[in-house]
């Protein structure tokens, strides 16, 4: 590549300045010189041209970020405009409220009415609240989606702060001022506070709050098409983020080319809150640039071939002489390997001489590789009761019938002792394709034998020990109609078909073992429902059944397993438990009696008390009878008074018609039926049946319940007895005490709470008795013991069961003042039904207050 003129190049006095300079100096060069800078001038050309490409490029992406900024720029100008009319729309409207609230024309419940039309029209609008001139609340509406933090309640009067520091200001100024106030919480919401002054005939009386959603303000305040261009954010004056999602640069990008460490955006402050908040968008980046131009990676593509190819005869030269040097360290490298490894190699010409053995295979036979290389069969490490048979194999063995999997041989030591082998036998193939002889591995496998034997061993002990077992035992593959496993009880039930394995995955409701494939409009995955996690760590399921086929309860554990071929399957685990559930079922039927007889006993216990109930509307009718009949006889009644003394009578005859209904529901023997129970009835219930016994007691029954509890899942006559019982133990303690009239009640108190994680109903009963003292608090739930004389110390005991049987717990504690015991408290707790909501019944009229109700 000289570049000296030819013939036919211009003359001198043609030829530039530059080019003169040009061609002295490259003459003043040696010829080494020469060649080195004639080898590098392609690649400096195509540098060059990289150069004006590039140039090029980043011009063209320099007038393509100048349009994006200024269409950003108009668009984000747009945006605010539409953000500023919308907040002033709100502003307007808000100033026609405060001016009707200042002239008097607007009362508090148009006020509430307007103040819900704009927060229902308007979403941006969270908030509108009526303030008088001493800062104390006249009336606030807000939107459902604010948090209750942020409610304002009428008559509060406003705290030390942002509000109320806007307020003197708007007081002061007589205009409506903005104001963005501190986030009550790390989660609430930004918003922004419009207060604009009330003028009573020139006094101030006050303001009209409103609190605007920023979120709410950006989403539909900007325009639609905006928001689809660009990432929209509103920001504060310290530059936080109040709504909108800000681009965030990918790190990768950022590093690779550092011009774009920050994406094209533009900010602009909204009026007329001013530079409080202040309106950014970042544009989304829709053009490929420089690096992504199909342009650009040609030519630089065409660049790179071509510095490939001027370097590509320096590296062939030294490819050459690496390859000749790790052909030599090949060599050597494989000759290592085979003297290293533990497999024994000989090589065979095709007359089945020993041509080569290595290291292993000497070591293996005690021969050494002089002693066997050239030997003819029969060779010397062949037992010689194995001649004839290992004559035949190696004939086998010459002619090309070899085995894939190998063959196994006996062979003999130098030091005569016999070990197992494997042989693997290939063709050994010169550079021309010929076949020159046989290449034979050979393996110890003395060991894996011995191995092999024990395992055999070991399985056959493990196979009688699993037919012994007294429960089913069964194995199958997902996807198959296999049995891989069965013992000797599940072929006693089911045979040796699958039906059975089937049978007792399906009714224990586990996870089914797929069938066939089948090809339908939808696919489905055939493993869909199978434990994620690690077979090892997953848990097993338990399920008890009953197949009417054999008679018997089954329960069945099922968990998956890797069988020894690597298919995913499923063992499934039957135990008769029978004699178990029949045992169980016997002692559901003797609690049930026993909860059914101890009902009766109370009632027992209670019928003075009943008939003291009875006998009062049974002597009102008998009173309002006889009164009627002398006065028919007199004929001194008229039509009216005849109607309303029947009427009376009938009311008396309803009223003993309910407490014997009552007392016959409570005591009625039915079946568990534990259903979605209403708190406030059963509580109901339980009051009016314990009332009457208090009463004879001349005991005061108080009881409080929250309002709106859940329902519980229960069987409500249990529970019933439960709060009877309590109610009619705490009487008698009452009694026993001989407390004084005023200090004689009983308080029953119904109460939701959160107790070991779980949401539960408490309900708990205090008396005013003389407590229970430590001896008796340790025994106090214990069958047969009781504190009476005449009890049977089953009550207690009964009300534990119930309570747990419905996955609750029952406490007593003494209530002390100072060192002095004043009375007892009894308590238990139920869970919440799942998925159960408030009801909507309360317990009194007033509206979401707790209510108590006492009866004398």
């Amino acid at each position: 590549m000289d570049p000296t003129p030819s013939a036919h190049a211009p003359t001198a006095s043609a030829v530039s300045a530059p080019l003169r300079w040009w061609r002295q100096w490259w003459r003043g060069l040696s010829p080494t010189r020469q060649d080195r800078f004639a080898a590098l001038a392609p690649l400096a050309a195509v540098l060059m041209f990289l150069a004006a490409i590039v140039a090029a490029f980043w011009y063209l992406r320099a007038e393509e970020a100048e349009r994006e900024q200024e269409a950003l720029r108009r668009d984000v100008e747009y945006a605010q405009q539409r953000v500023r009319l919308r907040l002033l729309e709100r502003q307007e409207q808000l100033m026609r409220i405060a001016r009707d609230l200042s002239n008097q024309e607007l009362q508090r419940a148009e006020f509430m009415s307007r103040a819900e039309a704009l927060i229902s029209q308007y979403p941006e609008l969270q908030a509108i609240t009526w303030i008088d001139e001493r800062r104390r609340i006249r009336a606030s509406h807000a939107a459902p989606t604010l948090a209750s933090s942020e409610l304002r309640i009428a008559g509060e009067v406003l705290k030390p702060g942002d509000t109320a520091d806007t307020f003197g200001l708007a007081r002061d100024l007589q205009q409506p001022v903005y104001a963005q106030p501190a986030a009550a919480s790390s989660e609430s919401a930004p918003m922004l506070q419009l207060q604009v002054p009330l003028n009573s005939e020139g006094r101030f009386s006050g303001v009209v709050l409103g609190e605007y959603s920023i979120d709410s303000l950006l989403r539909y305040g900007t325009p639609t098409e905006v928001l689809a261009r660009y990432a929209v954010t509103l920001l504060d004056s310290k530059n936080q983020v109040l709504a909108g999602t800000p681009l965030s640069l990918r790190s990768g990008t950022t590093r690779l080319l550092p011009w774009r460490l920050r994406a094209n955006e533009y900010e602009v402050p909204v009026s007329p809150v001013g530079n409080g908040l202040v309106l950014r968008a970042q544009a989304y980046r829709t053009s490929l640039g420089v690096v992504g131009s199909g342009l650009f990676w040609l030519v630089g593509t065409l660049s790179a071939l071509t510095a490939w190819m001027l370097i590509a005869t320096w590296r062939h030269t030294r490819r050459r002489m690496q390859a000749q040097e790790a052909l030599v360290a090949e060599t050597n490298f494989r000759r290592a390997m085979e003297n290293s490894v533990l497999t024994g190699m000989r090589a065979l010409d095709m007359e089945g001489r020993i041509t080569y053995v290595n290291a292993a295979f000497c070591q293996m036979t005690g021969w050494s590789e002089a002693e066997l290389v050239g030997q003819a069969p029969p060779y010397s490490y062949w037992p010689e009761a194995d001649h004839e048979a290992l004559q035949a194999k190696l004939r086998d063995e010459l002619s090309g019938k070899t085995m894939l999997g190998g063959f196994q041989i006996r062979v003999r030591r130098k030091s005569g002792t016999l070990f197992d082998a494997r042989l693997y036998v290939s063709p050994l193939i010169d550079a021309h394709g010929h076949q020159t002889g046989w290449m034979t591995s050979m393996t110890d496998i003395t060991e894996p034998n011995r191995i092999r034997e024990q395992l055999s061993a070991s399985h056959e002990r493990f196979t009688v020990v699993l037919e012994s077992l007294d429960a089913s035992v069964s194995v199958a593959p997902l996807g198959s109609q296999e049995l891989l496993f069965a013992n000797k009880l599940y072929r006693q039930w089911f045979g040796s078909q699958t039906s059975g394995h089937l049978q007792l995955v399906a009714q224990a409701g586990v996870v089914p073992v797929a069938g066939g494939s089948q090809s339908g409009v939808d696919d489905e995955d055939g493993l869909m429902g199978l434990p994620t996690d690690s077979l090892t760590s997953a848990r097993t399921e338990n399920a008890e059944i009953y197949l009417p086929d054999l008679g018997k309860w089954l329960e069945v554990r099922s968990r998956y397993l890797n069988w020894v071929d690597g298919r995913l399957a499923q063992m499934v685990i039957a135990t008769d438990i029978t004699p178990r559930r029949l045992a169980e079922e016997q002692a559901e039927r003797q609690a049930e009696r026993a909860q059914s007889v101890s009902r009766l006993i109370t009632m027992g216990e209670m019928a003075s008390s009943v008939a003291h109930e009875l006998n009062q509307p049974l002597t009102a009718i008998n009173n309002y009878c006889s009164g009627m009949v002398s006065r028919i006889q007199s004929g001194q009644i008229t039509e009216e008074a005849l109607l309303g003394a029947l009427q009376k009578t009938a009311h008396q005859a309803q009223r003993a018609g309910q407490i014997i209904q009552r007392i016959r529901a409570f005591v009625k023997k039915s079946e568990p039926n534990r259903t979605l129970a209403d708190v406030h009835s059963m509580v109901d219930e339980a009051v009016e049946l314990a009332d009457i016994e208090l009463r004879r007691h001349n005991v005061r029954l108080t009881h409080y319940m929250a309002a709106r509890l859940p329902p519980v899942m229960a069987d409500r006559i249990l529970i019933e007895q439960v709060l009877v019982n309590l109610m009619k133990n705490g009487a008698e303690s009452i009694q026993h005490a001989n407390r004084p009239a005023p200090n004689r009640s009983v308080e029953l108190r119904v109460v939701p709470k959160h107790i070991e994680e779980r949401e539960v109903v408490e309900f708990s009963v205090q008396d005013t008795g003389k407590g229970l003292a430590p001896e008796v608090l340790e025994h106090l739930f214990e069958a047969f013991f009781s504190t009476k004389s005449e009890g049977m110390g089953m009550g207690l005991n009964l009300c534990r069961s119930i309570v747990e049987s419905h996955q609750g717990r029952m406490h007593a504690e003494n209530i002390y003042n100072g060192c002095e015991v004043i009375g007892c408290r009894f308590s238990f707790w139920l869970p919440l039904a799942k998925h159960a909501k408030p009801a909507d019944a309360t317990i009194n009229s007033a509206a979401n207050d707790p209510t108590s109700r006492t009866i004398a």
